[in-house]
C-alpha cells in the first residue's frame, strides 16, 4: 500500500502533465516488456518487440528491470516532453550524485556485478553516458516512436477526463477516479502496490501522468524539492500499436459523452443557450448543465449578454476537436 499524505496546500498543487513525457513512455514500455504476466495480452507483443530491437539497445536492459527504472532516467519538469529528441539531454543533466545513489540501490541486491559501462556511469565517464543515450535513442524509436501520434491522443482524452472530474466533482474524487481501487481517507491518499511506503507531500503537490504502456500499480517518482509525480496506468489496457489509433471523434465521445462533443463542435460559433439546446435536441436545462461542466474543465466560456448567456468553445476544446497540437 502506497499512502500519500496530503497538506491543504497540496490539494491546490495538483496539477496534470501537459503532455505525454517520452522518457516515461519509453520506460513503462520496457518495464511491460520484462514482465511475464498478462501473456494472454502482452505474449506477442512482446515477441514481436524482443525481435525487433537493435542490439545498441541492449545496455538499457541492464538498468530497467520489470520493477522499475532508475529516477534519474525520467524528465518531469514543467517542460518535459517538449521534444523525444530532447529526452537523452535531460537525463544528462540529471544531478551525478542522483546517478550514483540510483545506480546503487538498482544494483544493491543483483546477483551479479555490474557490466563496466555501468562502473563507468557511476564515475560519470562521457563514453559511458553516450552509450546510455544511443540505447535510449535506439530504444525509442523502436518502442515507442511508431505509436507516439496514438500516446499524444490518447493523453489529451486523459487529460480531459481528469478536468472534467475536477470540474464536476473536486479533486478528491478525480484522484480516486483516475486511480480505481484507490481511496481518500481525510488527507491520505491509499494506493494499491507491493510493500508499504508512506510518504508527505509538505506543500510540494502531485504531478499527474498517465502510463499508457503499463498496467500495473501506480508509480512514484520522489525527488527532493520537486512535487510528486506518480503514473498511473491509463488508456486501453492493451499493447499500443499504430494500427490501434481509433476514430478521434468516437474516443472522445467516450470521455465526453456524446452530446458533449456535439456541444463542443457546435460551439466553434457562439451560440445562446437556447439555440446550443436546439442544436443539440435538448431543453434549456440540459443545455444549460453541458455547457457549465466545459466550463468548468475549461473548455467553453460563458458570458452573459442581457437575459441571454453566450457560450463558446475555448482554445482547448478547439484543440480536442481538431486533435492537433
Amino acid at each position: 500500500m502506497i499512502r500519500i499524505r496530503f497538506s491543504a496546500g497540496d490539494f491546490a498543487r495538483v496539477r496534470f502533465a501537459p503532455r505525454p513525457v517520452p522518457l516515461q513512455a519509453l520506460n513503462t514500455a520496457f518495464m511491460m516488456l520484462f514482465r511475464g504476466d498478462d501473456h494472454l495480452l502482452f505474449g506477442r507483443w512482446r515477441q514481436r518487440l524482443l525481435r525487433s530491437l537493435p542490439a545498441a539497445v541492449e545496455p538499457l536492459g541492464d538498468l530497467v528491470t520489470p520493477a522499475g527504472a532508475p529516477l534519474f532516467l525520467d524528465e518531469f519538469g514543467d517542460e518535459a516532453g517538449s521534444a523525444p529528441e530532447d529526452s537523452p539531454d535531460a537525463v544528462r543533466a540529471a544531478p551525478p550524485g542522483l546517478v550514483r545513489a540510483e545506480l546503487e540501490r538498482v544494483y544493491a541486491g543483483h546477483p551479479a556485478p555490474p557490466p563496466p559501462w555501468i562502473r563507468d556511469l557511476h564515475r560519470g565517464d562521457a563514453g559511458a553516458w553516450q552509450v546510455l543515450r544511443r540505447a535510449q535513442h535506439a530504444a525509442f524509436e523502436t518502442a515507442v516512436r511508431p505509436v507516439w501520434p496514438l500516446v499524444q491522443d490518447l493523453h489529451r482524452a486523459e487529460f480531459t477526463r481528469y478536468a472534467l472530474a475536477v470540474a464536476e466533482h473536486g479533486v478528491g474524487t478525480a484522484l480516486t477516479t483516475l486511480v480505481p481501487g484507490s481511496r481518500l481517507r481525510g488527507d491520505v491518499w491509499e494506493l494499491a502496490a507491493p510493500g508499504e511506503r508512506e510518504l508527505a507531500l509538505h506543500g510540494r503537490g502531485v504531478l499527474l501522468l498517465p502510463a499508457f504502456h503499463w498496467t500495473g500499480h501506480p508509480l512514484i517518482a520522489d525527488l527532493p524539492g520537486r512535487s510528486l509525480v506518480l503514473s498511473y496506468a491509463a488508456g486501453p489496457g492493451l499493447p499500443l500499436s499504430p494500427e490501434g489509433a481509433v476514430d478521434r471523434e468516437r474516443a472522445l465521445a467516450e470521455v465526453l459523452g456524446r452530446t458533449r462533443v456535439d456541444a463542443l463542435t457546435a460551439l466553434a460559433k457562439e451560440h445562446t443557450t437556447t439555440g446550443l439546446a436546439r442544436r443539440l435536441g435538448v431543453s434549456n436545462a440540459t443545455a444549460s448543465a453541458h455547457a457549465a461542466a466545459l466550463r468548468g474543465a475549461g473548455l467553453v466560456t460563458s458570458e452573459r449578454a442581457g437575459r441571454s448567456v453566450l457560450h463558446r468553445r475555448t482554445e482547448l476544446g478547439s484543440l480536442l476537436v481538431r486533435g492537433r497540437g
